[in-house]
C-alpha cells in the first residue's frame, strides 16, 4: 500500500517510521528542508519538499491509496488543502492529532490578532512565539518591547526584519526548548509576556508554561482551530487495515 503522509511535524516522523516497518510504502510531504530534515535516515521512507496549493496536492495524490494530515495542530490552511484534495481525488484520509495542553491560567485568546490587541493596553516586553508567518499581527506594537524566536532560517529573520524588530531582540533558534532555557530567555529579557500556540508536547508547551510560572511571567495562549481526527495509535489500525485490503 502506498501511504502519503502531510508532515513536517514529530508526530509526523514517528508516523512514517512505524507505518515503513509495517510495510507500508511510505511518502512524507513537507514544506520546506527543515522540515525534511527531521526524516533524514528513516529506511523505507521517501521525501518530498516544497509547499503545495489544492492543484498540486491533487497531482501528487495520484497513485497513492490512502493519506494522513499529519501537519502541525495550527496549520489551518493547509488542512482545509488537504480535506478538499482528498475528496476530489477520493483518497481515504485520515487527520493525525496531537494531545493539547492544560492551560488553565493562561490568558487565552481566538488568534495572533487578538493577542495583539491584548498586549496593545498593556506594558513589559514580550516573547513572540508563534511563528513568523504570525508576526504581521503584531505590527501595531511597539517593535523595541518585542523579542521573537523564529527558526534559524532567512524567512524567519526577514520577517522580523519586516516587522521592525532590533536585531537584538531575534532569536533564531530551532526548539524545542527546556524549562531552563526558556526560563533564561525570559530572565534575559526581562518577558513579561509570553506568546505561544498550544504546540502540545512535540512543541515544548509545557516547559513554556513551567517557564512562565516560575519566572512571573504571564503567558497568552493562542487557542487552536477546531479539529477532528484521531490520535496515533488510532491512525496506525487504520494504516494496518489498509495493509491487510492489499
Amino acid at each position: 500500500m502506498r501511504l502519503l503522509i502531510f508532515g513536517g511535524t514529530t508526530e509526523g516522523r514517528v508516523l512514517a517510521e512505524r507505518a515503513a516497518v509495517l510495510g507500508a510504502e511510505v511518502t512524507v510531504s513537507v514544506a520546506t528542508p527543515l522540515g525534511a530534515e527531521e526524516l533524514k535516515g528513516l529506511p523505507g521512507v521517501c521525501t518530498r519538499v516544497g509547499r503545495l496549493d489544492q492543484s498540486g496536492m491533487e497531482v501528487l495524490l495520484t497513485g497513492f491509496e490512502r493519506c494522513v494530515d499529519a501537519t502541525h495542530p495550527y496549520a489551518k490552511i493547509a488542512t482545509a488543502a488537504i480535506r478538499a484534495s482528498c475528496a476530489c481525488t477520493g483518497t481515504p484520509l485520515r487527520r493525525l492529532l496531537r494531545p493539547a495542553s492544560d492551560a488553565k491560567s493562561a490568558v487565552r485568546v481566538e488568534s495572533c490578532g487578538e493577542a495583539a490587541a491584548f498586549l496593545a493596553g498593556r506594558e513589559g516586553n514580550v516573547l513572540l512565539t508563534t511563528g513568523a508567518k504570525e508576526l504581521v499581527a503584531f505590527a501595531g506594537l511597539d517593535p523595541t518591547r518585542l523579542f521573537v524566536r523564529v527558526l534559524p532560517t532567512r524567512e524567519g529573520i526577514a520577517a522580523c526584519e519586516a516587522l521592525g524588530v532590533p536585531h537584538r531582540n531575534i532569536l533564531a533558534l530551532q526548539g524545542p526548548f527546556s524549562q531552563k532555557m526558556n526560563e533564561a530567555m525570559l530572565e534575559q529579557y526581562r518577558i513579561t509576556w509570553l506568546v505561544t500556540k498550544d504546540g502540545g508536547q512535540p512543541g515544548g508547551f509545557a516547559e513554556k508554561a513551567a517557564a512562565a510560572r516560575n519566572m512571573g511571567a504571564r503567558l497568552v495562549l493562542v487557542e487552536r482551530p477546531a479539529d477532528c481526527g484521531g490520535d496515533m495509535e488510532d491512525v496506525l489500525s487504520w494504516i494496518k487495515e489498509g495493509l491487510s485490503c492489499g
